[in-house]
């Protein structure tokens, strides 16, 4: 059983309206909380963000949308669903994926299509293996699910059972390129299953097979994209609070919070006093650390997962070749993991992924127009170029990306570009990322499960966290999940949640300092 907050927890006040802090106010709004959701933004999403830039709209943060139902149980929670609020459009093939070959594999999460297309691509034997690596996939997240991601930890000795004797089976500590290998011997192959451990900032012969289940979520699971863009699931999540009761604040940016020995008694924003009986704190780890005034110690520094550079260009034209995500991979592959995670150098022989969301949403850009995000992983600040390395490097950062994109067969890319937008690392710093990353500290082992930031920080009674820095992790789903746990960590776990409807709207949500 995992602690819950203890004394009133009648009106909580969630800082940040991201997916974490939606998420939280949604579970919260079903146990018939009252909430209060207070944004530094003018719009909801947090890192899910939009921009519009010459009629272009722009999703700032993620792309891919996988594993939708775990959105739909905060919808549930307060009596909807993501399908009634938001048109889910299932990605085919999911990724296009482009070697520095010439050789090109379509993506599809369908079992049947995509054993034909690895057979087509790579002969029958690699099918095979794929048929079986698929089944392996399969198991490890059904074993990670309830008991793992899932899951609220207090103590590295809640991991003791028989879910963790399964994981161990299914060989869960070993290393992922490794378990790959076992049943794939084409190296590109191979790449298409392990890219993802870059999500979780380590390099795929280092990563623990156990966060394989990523490649699960993007190559099994399905990958959709929300009509509107990514920004409509948060934007719906926002609409879905607002109509259950919750009270929404936002162009608010936190100063302070107000305590009474260990307990939060008020949220202090540049304009607002709201009392509160509960807090759920957003923020990246180091904003939500000085706001509560408490660091916690761990017996080493948080290591950060790489940053990246992207580009968004509206353009003029596009190319037939790109999918809706096309990944276009570099010839080099352990070398440039070992420049993002250890000699903190630009990559030499960058991996790509290039996102078309015009391809299945053409409304995201004036008529005849295509939008398109490139997005380069790159070092973090804390072993990269620093902020204000940045700052001189951006220009040219981007004009050897284009050059390279060029190279790789979107001739003329810098001439059709109409609108542009270039984010790097300083612009990740000034947001307030930790090191300069938007995808937080890194999962190695030391790092994972009860041995990440817990929800729960050590000195203040009835404050919990939620995002990407604490559990269970990075990535939309687990972000999601975050919130759900931040919420039981209030609620005291599920129980039979009344409507949001039966949920009183407070009648004084802000009082002017």
């Amino acid at each position: 059983m995992t602690r819950s907050i203890a004394g009133p927890t009648d009106h909580v006040v969630v800082v940040g309206a991201g997916l974490a802090g939606l998420s939280a106010a949604l579970h919260l709004l079903g146990a018939g909380r009252r909430v209060t959701v207070v944004e530094r933004d003018t719009l909801p999403g947090g890192r899910a963000g939009r921009m519009e830039l010459g009629g272009y709209q722009i999703d700032t943060g993620p792309t891919v949308l996988t594993m939708p139902e775990i959105a739909d149980e905060a919808f549930a929670a307060v009596g909807t669903s993501l399908r009634e609020r938001v048109e889910l459009i299932e990605l085919h093939p999911a990724y296009r994926a482009r070697f520095a070959d010439g050789s090109t594999l379509d993506v599809h999460t369908d079992g049947a299509a995509m054993e034909a297309e690895i057979e087509r691509f790579a002969g029958g034997a690699e099918a095979a293996g794929y048929r079986r690596l698929r089944h392996w996939l399969g198991q490890l997240y059904q074993a990670e699910r309830g008991r793992f991601l899932d899951a609220d930890f207090d103590s590295p000795l809640q991991l003791l059972g028989p879910g963790l004797v399964r994981l161990a089976a299914l060989g869960g500590f070993g290393r992922w390129e490794a378990r790959v290998a076992r049943h794939l011997r084409d190296e590109r192959l191979r790449r298409v299953f392990s890219f993802q451990a870059l999500y979780a900032g380590v390099p795929p012969e280092r990563a623990m097979a156990a966060y394989a289940v990523i490649a699960y979520m993007d190559t099994v699971a399905g990958v959709f994209f929300p009509r509107g863009g990514m920004h409509a699931l948060p934007r719906a999540m926002a609409d879905a609070a607002a109509e259950a009761g919750a009270v929404f604040h936002h162009g608010q940016r936190v100063t302070r919070l107000e305590r009474a020995g260990e307990r939060v008694t008020a949220v202090v924003t540049d304009d607002l006093r709201i009392p509160c009986d509960a807090v759920v704190l957003t923020p990246d780890l180091p904003v939500t650390y000085r706001l509560l005034g408490r660091v916690p110690r761990r017996p080493a520094r948080l290591r950060h997962a790489p940053s990246a550079v992207v580009l968004h260009a509206g353009c003029d034209r596009t190319w037939p070749e790109l999918a809706h995500h096309t990944l276009s991979f570099g010839g080099a592959w352990r070398r440039t993991f070992r420049e993002l995670t250890h000699t903190g150098e630009l990559m030499s022989d960058p991996s790509l992924l290039i996102t078309r969301p015009t391809a299945t949403d053409p409304g995201l850009a004036p008529p005849g127009r295509h939008l398109h995000y490139v997005l380069a992983p790159c070092p973090n600040t804390d072993i990269g170029p620093g902020s204000a390395d940045w700052t001189v490097l951006g220009a040219r950062y981007r004009d050897g990306l284009l050059r390279e994109l060029d190279r790789r067969g979107l001739a003329g890319i810098a001439s059709a570009i109409e609108e542009e937008c270039l984010v790097t690392p300083a612009d990740w710093s000034a947001q307030g990322h930790a090191a300069g990353t938007p995808f937080s500290a890194a999962h190695t082992f030391a790092q994972t499960g009860p041995f990440r930031p817990r929800n729960l920080v050590r000195g203040t009674a009835n404050a919990v966290l939620a995002g990407c820095g604490t559990t269970p992790g990075v990535g939309v789903p687990p972000v999601l999940l975050s919130g759900k746990l931040a919420a039981a960590r209030v609620t005291g776990g599920p129980r039979a949640r009344t409507t949001a409807r039966r949920a009183a709207r407070p009648t004084a949500e802000g009082v002017r300092p």
